[in-house]
């Protein structure tokens, strides 16, 4: 008998999905592209530069066929940036996502439906000050994999850190939002974030929701009781 499936997906299935975010590399030898199922990857040219899946750069960089170059919002003075707006700038809100890469127009495109981890959120060319979907797996990933091309490994692990506890807290407080009949915004909420997150949210909406059906009844009966004593009263006053 197989298993019911829980809702959404789990950690492990986010970190799995991480891994198709693209990554820029240097590659140390030459390797010819690659036909995958999302299309052809570039030829690798030492030294120049290359976009490439996170899985097959964590291969290369196994092989000591490449380098990884951390993208900008890993580095010691982009997390420092990030972790100041989370905690001084904005202490109720998360910090914003990077802004779309594509341009929107009129005419409709390909790339207007493009999502993480399809965006280049975190190649060399990315945005410093925001942190992508992945953010959490992805920063781990590289911290342990390619530690040594990330400046000041150290803090950067502590600054991840530092910024997964203010955000879960972020978390835990919007359920105050939600025992009010508030509406809480989880913009900039990154995916493992959610899927750790989830239950825990689940099971306190499900909690206010079985509340107030409870409440529901009870005003409902009490409403029911107080109809039948003034019909009683009428019937008495009319007896005498």
């Amino acid at each position: 008998m197989a298993l019911p499936l829980q809702p959404g997906l789990t950690p492990a299935e986010v970190a799995f999905l991480c891994e198709m975010e693209m990554i820029t590399v240097v590659p140390r030898q030459r390797l010819e592209s690659l036909n995958l199922l999302a299309g052809p990857t570039p030829t690798l040219r030492p030294p120049h530069r290359a976009t490439i899946p996170l899985w097959l750069a964590l291969l290369l960089k196994r092989q000591r066929r490449a380098n990884i170059l951390p993208p900008p919002w890993l580095l010691p003075s982009s997390l420092d940036q990030i972790l100041k707006h989370e905690t001084e700038i904005s202490p109720q809100t998360f910090s914003p996502p990077p802004p779309h890469p594509y341009a929107i127009s009129v005419r409709p495109s390909h790339t207007d439906t493009t999502s993480p981890p399809f965006l280049p959120s975190s190649t060399a060319d990315a945005p410093p000050d925001y942190l992508p979907y992945h953010w959490l797996e992805l920063g781990e990933v590289l911290l342990e994999a390619c530690s040594d091309d990330i400046p000041d490994p150290g803090r950067v692990r502590t600054l991840l850190r530092d910024l997964r506890e203010v955000r879960m807290a972020k978390m835990r407080a919007s359920i105050r939002d939600l025992e009010g009949g508030g509406v809480s915004s989880l913009r900039g909420v990154g995916a493992m974030e959610v899927a750790e997150g989830r239950g825990f949210i689940v099971g306190v909406m499900d909690g206010l929701r079985k509340l107030g059906a409870s409440r529901e009844v009870a005003r409902r009966e009490r409403d029911e009781l107080g109809a039948d004593g003034e019909g009683s009263e009428d019937e008495e006053m009319g007896l005498e």
